[in-house]
């Protein structure tokens, strides 16, 4: 397997895109089931396009090209480096995918300046997402500290109408070496 960040002039490969798009909303329908209304998903070609043109999406492609996870990584002020859209293929679950990726986020965030990483957890408030959940431990045995809770209102008010539930949004924080 192989992880590298996607080139800023890969934004028009709509291809790519597709794929990306695909993936990162199909692993997000099961992870995030129950918290959206229908006919949510997670991203768009426009927006991948976008965090691609800033050079924030690293892939992970298997020994024949085929792309079976990706992350978003960018820079934050104050020394914070931060993943998300973190995604496994399916049927990939299990390979240790998700660990390779994560801890090449981590190395970008450091390459960058970084010194503390940060991930953002969205949880229902009155129920238990079994999928939550496990990402919850997975992080903090990954040495994750939760930061602070907030609200989603907070950060991307515009995805707040497409709830389904209630959510806290989880902000958790890891100091880089």
């Amino acid at each position: 397997m192989s992880i590298e960040m996607v080139p800023t002039e890969a934004a028009g490969d709509t291809a790519l895109l597709a794929e990306l798009t695909d993936l990162v909303n199909r692993v997000y329908e099961v992870a995030e089931a129950g918290l959206w209304r229908d006919g949510a998903s997670r991203t768009t070609t426009s927006e991948l396009a976008g965090l691609i043109t800033e050079g924030h999406v690293a892939v992970a492609r298997d020994e024949d090209g085929r792309i079976v996870g990706s992350v978003c990584i960018r820079q934050l002020a104050d020394g914070i480096g931060e993943f998300g859209m973190l995604a496994c293929a399916p049927e990939q679950r299990g390979t240790g995918i998700g660990s390779v990726l994560v801890d090449f986020a981590e190395r970008h965030c450091v390459d960058q300046g970084a010194r503390t990483a940060q991930l953002e957890l969205l949880v229902p408030r009155s129920w238990a997402h079994p999928v939550k959940e496990f990402l919850r431990g997975w992080y903090l045995r990954l040495g994750y500290v939760l930061e602070r809770k907030g609200e989603l209102e907070e950060s991307y008010p515009h995805l707040v109408p497409l709830l389904a539930t209630p959510c806290d949004f989880l902000i958790f924080h890891k100091p880089m070496r």
